[in-house]
């Protein structure tokens, strides 16, 4: 009788030091959240920037203050940006290095072979897949209180994008350098679409885009050319498709959409200024005669 009620005490006791371990397993968890985080991908770093504290960056990679490509270049310049190759990574020994899936894979390859917590991020194809990584990477850095925030933020710029939208949906391509266009199924062709534009990407270029001939573009024009800068005349050989005198000639200024790189090469952060200035290109066009 007496083991018998020894061994329900025992259980008793046991019982309530995991109820009291599962109480304060979130303490736990934030307290590890890493302290010293190296990004090697530009989407990584826009990511790190909103969501982690500066003390928990140690380094961003070489693009983070591209004043063209990154979002967060202003930003960036207060923190070290050169985490490009394995070896300055190692010298900086970071408890977590985010990456690319496209990231060099030999950098990525070496890191993950010398120890190193190597977490790699996808393309954001959609507002959806971005959503998502928001969430993923604000609990990677510990705090999942921004990433709730930001998210807030991006749905609420679709609802402005979409509620600004027009009953007729005039159709745009994203024409880039070299003839590279913007296929249906990517996060561009989303944004477009949210904010009352046709994408024609998918009918010129398929799913995810492809280079597009100048002449098979003038030949079924769409009403909207999208390009990343208004600069003229092109600012070197890569651009200079888009100076042609046949596009001059279609698409003068205001039926250009200037939409900048730094606002959709990756998704997360930037995603609620993109959705705003589609959603106010898309009232100026509708206002134009």
């Amino acid at each position: 009788m007496g083991s018998a009620t020894t061994g329900k005490a025992g259980r008793r006791a046991i019982t309530r030091f995991l109820l009291a371990l599962s109480v304060l397993w979130p303490v736990a968890a934030a307290a590890e959240a890493p302290s010293r985080i190296a990004s090697i991908n530009l989407c990584a770093d826009e990511l790190l920037v909103a969501l982690a504290d500066p003390g928990q960056i140690t380094a961003l990679s070489p693009y983070a203050t591209d004043p063209v490509l990154s979002f967060v270049a202003a930003e960036a310049q207060s923190h070290r940006h050169d985490a490009g190759d394995a070896e300055t990574v190692v010298d900086l020994d970071p408890d977590l290095v985010l990456a690319g899936r496209f990231t060099k894979r030999a950098t990525r390859d070496m890191l993950t072979r010398l120890g190193y917590r190597v977490v790699l991020l996808d393309p954001a194809r959609g507002i959806a897949e971005s959503i998502d990584q928001v969430r993923r990477v604000a609990g990677l850095v510990g705090h999942p209180e921004r990433g709730a925030a930001l998210i807030a933020r991006i749905r609420e710029a679709r609802e402005r994008a979409a509620a600004s939208a027009g009953a007729t949906m005039p159709t745009a391509a994203v024409y880039q350098r070299r003839g590279y266009v913007t296929g249906a199924e990517t996060l561009t062709g989303e944004l477009l679409s949210v904010a009352g534009f046709a994408n024609t990407g998918g009918a010129l270029a398929g799913a995810t885009g492809g280079f597009v001939p100048l002449e098979r573009l003038i030949s079924d024009p769409p009403d909207f050319l999208v390009v990343a800068s208004s600069a003229s005349p092109a600012e070197d050989q890569g651009a200079a498709l888009l100076a042609h005198p046949a596009l001059r000639r279609l698409y003068s200024p205001d039926r250009r959409i200037v939409l900048p790189e730094r606002l959709t090469v990756c998704g997360g952060p930037s995603l609620p200024a993109a959705l705003d200035w589609l959603a106010s290109e898309a009232k100026r066009v509708r206002a134009a005669p």
